[in-house]
């Protein structure tokens, strides 16, 4: 299997582990790999709000966060996100675990800088079986998702096999 192709079915892999029940993220992120400016013909409104308006390096991993933010199924943080608002985000997605975590987050924690209260979000949800990650953009910003503890590995080793980075948050 070439790079290429093999990129390509690792990120149809990463879109079905995040989104099980959305082919349309899968389509997305390959239609953003396979027809780059086709991609960014067809998203140019939403493609300008990152300013980008010709095919880019990693346009099928930022298709991805935009797909999976549709759905309610990543929250985008600023990086310097104040702690209620990422909690607030983090409530709304639709992957949320059922078990509440943040029973378990401590008046100390809402005072962390955004990078430091992800990492103890990540270990609050990893006590509930659930895990935090970030798909990285390389940007200032964390696109977030949340999956079962058991697959972060997973998901790592196929974002790396696509050429891209996510990472567990908290372990």
């Amino acid at each position: 299997m070439s790079g290429t192709d093999g990129a390509r079915t690792s990120l149809a892999a990463v879109a079905a582990l995040l989104a099980p029940a959305h082919e349309a993220v899968a389509e997305r992120v390959l239609h953003a790999h396979d027809d780059p400016s086709g991609y960014v013909r067809d998203h140019a409104a939403a493609l300008e709000d990152r300013g980008i308006d010709e095919p880019v390096p990693g346009l099928a991993w930022i298709a991805l966060v935009d797909a999976l933010a549709e759905h309610r199924l990543l929250a985008e943080l600023d990086w310097k996100e104040d702690s209620e608002e990422i909690r607030s985000q983090l409530r709304g997605l639709a992957s949320r675990p059922s078990v509440d975590p943040w029973v378990l987050a401590g008046a100390a924690d809402m005072l962390l800088p955004t990078h430091d209260f992800l990492e103890a979000c990540g270990r609050h949800y990893r006590d509930v079986g659930a895990a935090l990650a970030v798909l990285d953009i390389e940007s200032d910003c964390y696109p977030v998702v949340c999956l079962r503890t058991a697959r972060v590995k997973e998901l790592t080793a196929l974002a790396a096999r696509a050429g891209f980075t996510a990472q567990g948050l908290g372990v």
